[in-house]
């Protein structure tokens, strides 16, 4: 058979190697062209990340920023340009969502300050301490004292919680962070007390004719209202725990007014018929302890109860120091009350 052959205006088949040599090229062109965005992309993360952590050149004071619950990236970003924390809200949420970390803000006050870079900012926000305000509840109030007390703190939330029993808060004081309940601040103050107690008791006295947790707070309450000398607490506490192992009455005067006033202040003396009068608190009248406590003792005041101070002595009176006169025998008491007595009439007091 015969070849056909090719006239010269008819193109001849192309060389191999000059189809291998544009497949070359388009290959280099286009690694030239991603070899030039992923540069690009480099250099725009790397301006990107040197803005997100560049410190800038605001105030070093330190201002409180508050995080609503519930509050978005959003809205907190937004919030933070404005006040001047960060410079721009656009790029602070873009770097927070690519880094996964959109999730991790939480509710609360935070200290911020305006020479911070945007990844202090949101580490602050998202791994700082939040802002937390002092309340101290004083050894000796009551319950209703405690709970009225709460009304003055202006970071608390008012959520009208009840009255808790007599005797189960400690008193101490407690960090609370912006928005927390009166509840849960009760709340809290019970655990501590519950705590306490029950590591103290594990290591009491087993002498003690405190029988019970319950007793020994109810103990422990009138030997807070009974004193505030912190030294003295071990001894009042070892003079009622004597009185309580001979059958004697404790007679405690904190204890007829607690009858009278449920703690309130009485506001002036005790009157004889009072003392005479016979209430599930008097223990003037009553044998053993209060039908319940009369405040809320303080840690010292309950470790006191547990582990009394060893005396001799069944009496104390006031001795015009703030202090006590303490006494083995009655006789020895009654100068002690005769001495009492007189500083009273020199000062005025009735």
């Amino acid at each position: 058979m015969a070849q056909k052959k090719t006239t010269a205006n008819e193109p001849g088949p192309e060389p191999k190697l000059a189809k291998r040599d544009k497949r070359m090229l388009a290959f280099i062109a286009i690694a030239a062209c991603l070899t030039i965005a992923v540069g690009l992309a480099i250099a725009a993360y790397a301006a990107i990340n040197y803005k997100y952590e560049r410190a800038q050149t605001g105030s070093d004071q330190q201002v409180v920023f508050s995080v609503p619950r519930g509050a978005g990236l959003s809205s907190i970003a937004q919030r933070l340009e404005e006040d001047g924390f960060i410079e721009s809200a656009f790029l602070f949420k873009a770097v927070t969502k690519f880094r996964g970390n959109e999730a991790n803000f939480k509710a609360g006050e935070f200290y911020l300050s305006k020479d911070m870079s945007m990844a202090d900012v949101y580490d602050g926000l998202a791994n700082g301490k939040s802002v937390l305000y002092p309340f101290t509840a004083a050894e000796g109030l009551t319950s209703a004292m405690i709970t009225r007390s709460l009304d003055s703190v202006p970071t608390l939330k008012d959520d009208n919680p009840d009255v808790p029993a007599e005797g189960t808060l400690l008193p101490e004081t407690y960090l609370t962070p912006r928005g927390m309940t009166q509840s849960q601040l009760l709340q809290k103050m019970a655990l501590a007390q519950k705590q306490l107690l029950d590591e103290a008791w594990e290591n009491r006295d087993p002498t003690i004719p405190v029988k019970t947790k319950q007793e020994a707070i109810i103990l422990a309450s009138v030997v807070e209202k009974e004193t505030g000398v912190g030294m003295e607490r071990g001894m009042v506490a070892g003079v009622f725990t004597n009185r309580l192992r001979k059958g004697m009455k404790l007679q405690s005067d904190p204890t007829i007014i607690y009858g009278i006033t449920q703690g309130e202040p009485l506001g002036r003396r005790i009157r004889r018929s009072e003392i005479d009068r016979k209430t599930d608190w008097n223990t003037y009248q009553i044998p053993g302890l209060p039908k319940t406590p009369i405040c809320n003792p303080g840690k010292d005041a309950i470790l006191a109860v547990l582990n009394p101070d060893e005396t001799e002595a069944l009496f104390f009176v006031a001795d015009g120091t703030g202090g006590h006169a303490f006494a083995k025998t009655l006789r020895e008491h009654e100068r002690n009350v005769a001495k009492w007595r007189k500083i009273q009439r020199e000062r005025g007091l009735r």
